[in-house]
This record gives structure tokens, sequence and C-alpha cells, in this order.
């Protein structure tokens, strides 16, 4: 769901929901726009694109009392654009970026909060089959409960981003819906502050998300996902359960304890393998109090976010849900793990001792490596995605390393050949 990696890491502000920043004054374009951005409209100014914009608005069912209500915000920002093109997304290990984001006070808030709003809760709950901790789990990650929404003009950074070339009808869309959402007398466009990417609310919705799935739960006859607690509750619980097909009744995310040895069918530890549970059972699987798995043909994938040596969870078809939220596995694993601990699980066990991970210029080494082999991992940037783990996982099959898809210095090493002097690992650390 959200455009960039964007967490909040503050610590929660004293009351529920203080009133959004605005802007003190109506925004003004912070430069002229790259002539890059006009490459992909057929060299249109921008006053040109926007009045084009603004007629697909009006199509789409936006009144022109809207569009003058909000055009001191139809304004460009190159400062926004240039934000979107040196975005970075910097690696983690799992165990510090879940130890931060999902520290034990963010539970504890977590659950206050449930208590808290417990009718709106139970509400959705009850509509929607979207349990309370998934819910507050999301809520507490995205802005620690209201506390950090962004404070930017929202529709200043959606057309922005909308005449820029890089995601531009993407942008175009968000824009229109932001518009819609003002039409529809939700929130006024002074109103509309948030990330620089566009996002809005205390579960920071994408304008298309908060047209098509905000609801209003307090009875106020708004959707407001800045303000309202049960406004934010139903709304995050609506767009779980319809936009991200939620699974009423069934888990989402189990820590287990997977037996070390050669034997072990590493390489079936895949979110793209599903195994029934019976099976990972008869594999020694079992849960972290010792209990064993239900002998039964629910279907999971085993997740190693760190490789074998590492944390294991069990990730069930809901688990989908998160990686639809935001793809980014350490983000959706944090998320997963925050809401079992919200639930009640037990703090997540510690390796027994330090996972060895690769630096970032050698992660960027063994990408370049797995791209000469012919394998297709993205964007050679440093950082283990998908794509990367499938690709380390085949090499790792090749030279009959243990096919966790965890980078290692042993796997780097036979990538670069005989010649080549075996690679140092380094110690867990931020990269």
């Amino acid at each position: 769901m959200a455009v960039t990696l964007a967490c909040s890491f503050g610590a929660s502000a004293q009351q529920p929901f203080p009133p959004p920043l605005k802007p003190t004054v109506a925004p003004r374009a912070a430069t002229a726009p790259s002539p890059r951005a006009a490459s992909c409209h057929n060299g249109q100014s921008f006053d040109r694109f926007l009045a084009e914009l603004k007629q697909k608005a009006v199509a789409d069912g936006v009144s022109q009392a809207t569009l003058s209500e909000a055009a001191p915000y139809l304004v460009y920002d190159q400062g926004i654009v240039n934000r979107d093109r040196g975005q970075r997304v910097f690696g983690q290990i799992f165990t510090e970026f879940a130890g931060r984001m999902a520290a034990t006070y963010r539970m504890q808030q977590g659950q206050q909060y449930i208590r808290t709003y417990a009718a709106a809760f139970a509400r959705a709950e009850k509509e929607y089959g979207v349990p309370p901790a998934v819910i507050a789990a999301f809520w507490g990650l995205e802005s620690d409960f209201g506390a950090n929404m962004g404070n930017l003009a929202t529709l200043k950074s959606l057309v922005s981003l909308a005449y820029d070339c890089r995601r531009s009808e993407m942008f175009q869309n968000e824009t229109i819906a932001a518009l819609k959402i003002i039409n529809r007398g939700d929130l006024s466009p002074d109103e509309m502050v948030g990330s620089w990417a566009g996002e809005l609310g205390q579960t920071q919705f994408l304008p298309t998300h908060y047209f098509n799935y905000a609801v209003d739960y307090d009875g106020d006859g708004h959707r407001n996902l800045l303000r309202s607690g049960p406004d934010v509750i139903g709304s995050t619980a609506n767009y779980i359960a319809n936009g991200l097909k939620w699974r009423r009744g069934e888990p989402w995310l189990q820590e287990v304890r997977v037996p070390q040895g050669a034997n072990f069918p590493w390489d079936q530890a895949d979110l793209t393998i599903k195994l029934p549970r019976s099976k990972w059972a008869s594999l020694g699987v079992g849960t972290t109090d010792g209990k064993p798995l239900p002998n039964d043909d629910m279907p999971t994938s085993l997740l190693l976010p760190m490789g074998r040596m590492g944390p294991a969870f069990l990730a069930y078809a809901n688990f989908a849900a998160y990686t639809e939220w935001n793809n980014s596995l350490i983000y959706s694993t944090t998320a997963g793990y925050l809401a079992s601990r919200i639930a009640g699980a037990a703090p997540m066990q510690r390796p027994h001792a330090p996972v060895a991970q690769l630096p970032f210029n050698e992660i960027k080494e063994l990408q370049t490596l797995l791209v000469k082999a012919g394998f297709n991992v993205g964007k050679v940037d440093g950082v283990l995605g998908q794509a990367s783990r499938t690709a380390v996982k085949a090499m790792q099959i090749k030279y009959g390393l243990p096919a966790d898809s965890w980078p290692t210095a042993e796997l780097l090493a036979k990538m670069r050949g005989p010649r080549a002097q075996p690679a140092e690992a380094a110690m867990p650390g931020m990269r």
C-alpha cells in the first residue's frame, strides 16, 4: 500500500488524535517544473497539463466549485519530485527493524487503543472479519496512532508527481481521487495534509483507497481518517477485508522452531511454496513453546527473513494481505509479527548467535554476479528483494549450500570464482 517504506519512529502523542498540521499559507510552487517532466506529456507546460487533468476530473464527477476550492493547492513543487526520485530504501536485518518497530511500547499502545475503541473494533471485526490486533498493528506502524501523519499539502504532492514522468498515470488517478474526496465532503483542501507521497490519514491511505474504502463509523456524515478513531478503524478493516482479500477466521503469521541440520529441506522455505501444516510438522517444525503443530491440511509457507539461522515463521494465506499493503518483506513480516504480539503471542525468539549479513556493497556485487549468471533480480541496488532471494536460492542449490535464500560470504566467494579471495561476513547492523 505504501508508496515508500515510510514508518514513524517517534513515540505516540499524549493525546489520541492530535489535529493534523496545516500549511500556514496556501502552498506555492517551489521551483519551475523540470523540463524532464514535460517529456511524457508531449511537451506540455504544467499549466496545460493541469487544465487537461481538471477536465478529466470534471468528467469523473468533480464539480467546478471543488476545483476552485482546490486551486491554491494544485501547484507544482520540484522539491516533491526530487524526493521521489532520490528516495532510498536502506537494508536492515529483520531483528533490528522489528525490534524497534514492533517494540513492547507499541504493542502495549495497540492493546490500549483496542480497549479505548472497543465498540468500533468489535463492530469492524463483526462486519469485516478483521481482528482488532491486525488493524491496530498497521495503525501503530503507519503513524504511531495519528502522531506522525506528515505535514505537507497532499494536493501539491499529488499533482507534482502526476506531472513528473516516473509514475504519471498513477498519480493523475490519485489526484482525481483526492478531488473526489473533497467533492464528497469528507475533507477540505486545507485539511488534506500528509506525507510527501500523497498518503493520507492515520493508516496512510492513498487517495484511491481513501475514496473507495473509507467509511463513516462515528456517524457524523464524513469519512475523516485524520481525526476520527472510529472512522480509521472501520475504514482500515474495510480495506483489509475487501481490498486485500482478508480471510475471516484464519491466522496470518506464527513464529515456529525449525530443526537445524543438513537434512531439512531448506529450499522449501519460500513464500511461493505452500505445504500442509501436517507436512511441516512431519519435518520437525513446531511451535516456540514446544507444542506440536496441528495435524491438518491448512496450507502455509515457511518464512525465514534472515535465513536458517534467524527467526522462522509460518505464513498463512492472510499474510498475503501484508505483502499487498507493503511489498517490503521486512515491513510486512514486522507488521504481521506486531499484530501477533498485540493479540497475545510471546516475544520473538532471538537467534542463538549473531546472523552474519553481507554489507551493502557486497550485496550489490552479488546481485551483479546473479545478473551475469542469467537471473533477473530487478534493480542492482544492494537491497535483498524477493527476486534477489529467489536467485540466491537457485545458486545455493547449484553449489550444494543450504538453500535458505540468505546470501552468505561462502556463496559470494563461490560466485566470484576460484581466483577470488573469500569475502568476510559482516556482523549484523544497518546498511
